[in-house]
């Protein structure tokens, strides 16, 4: 299993994530409104919607707010119409960029997410552009547990392609199709994660240097600054000595 190779990128997603916890209602209300509109109400016949579930629950949202998110999804309750869009294109550094979005405006979502690529001298570009670049895997973390050890021979005993780990930090990664049959066998285990989700990953990276890595940074803050964006991906390798 691949370890410190990875763990520069490791700390910085988790650092980025870290920062966004304040965001995290806003866009968990609609990733559950999305999930519960296209799969139905019930999470325990639509994963997406019970892994949105595991994260508001995780993060302490109100269950309240929590079912009327569910309400405006499968339409039994009056609310915003939201649609899903992914926009791909190069940061000025030619790093490879993936930005989902869920919009009620697609009109103010394009300008937005085209304004913040031109602002940083990058290129937004059509469909396919940057995708083949990248496969969808599932991404489970585990912070600041004392049971790492148990949670990478389960994983891996379960069909994990790849775990990351440094301390108490666990980051596994799965096959698109196993995601949620791992994800449930953790679970079902007692091995509370504290995010799980589908994630775009590409094998080819660029390596950025110090100064590319804090200009790359700044743009992809302003992307995820945007409330319609829901994700940001890239291909960029941060360097060890990054902060």
């Amino acid at each position: 299993m691949a370890g410190h190779s990875k763990w520069a990128n490791i700390q910085h997603r988790k650092k980025r994530q870290d920062a966004k916890r304040g965001k995290l209602f806003t866009k968990l209300i609609k990733e559950i409104t999305v999930a519960a509109r296209d799969g139905g109400g019930d999470a325990d016949s639509n994963p997406r919607l019970r892994l949105a579930l595991d994260k508001a629950f995780a993060g302490n949202m109100n269950k309240d707010t929590i079912e009327k998110a569910i309400k405006r999804g499968t339409g039994n309750l009056e609310g915003v119409n939201y649609e899903e869009l992914t926009y791909e294109g190069y940061s000025s550094s030619g790093v490879a960029v993936i930005v989902d979005c869920v919009t009620d405006n697609k009109n103010r979502t394009v300008a937005a997410v085209r304004h913040a690529f031109s602002k940083f001298s990058g290129n937004l570009g059509s469909s396919g552009s940057v995708s083949y670049l990248f496969n969808q895997i599932g991404v489970i973390t585990y912070e600041d547990t004392a049971q790492s050890d148990e949670i990478i021979d389960l994983a891996i005993e379960s069909g994990a392609i790849d775990v990351v780990s440094d301390k108490n930090y666990v980051e596994i990664h799965t096959d698109k199709g196993d995601f949620l049959t791992i994800a449930k066998v953790l679970k079902d285990k007692g091995y509370i994660f504290n995010n799980a989700e589908l994630e775009m990953h590409a094998d080819t990276k660029i390596e950025l240097d110090d100064d590319g890595a804090e200009n790359f940074t700044k743009f992809q803050d302003s992307l995820e600054e945007l409330d319609d964006v829901q994700n940001v991906y890239s291909n960029a390798k941060y360097p060890e000595t990054f902060n």
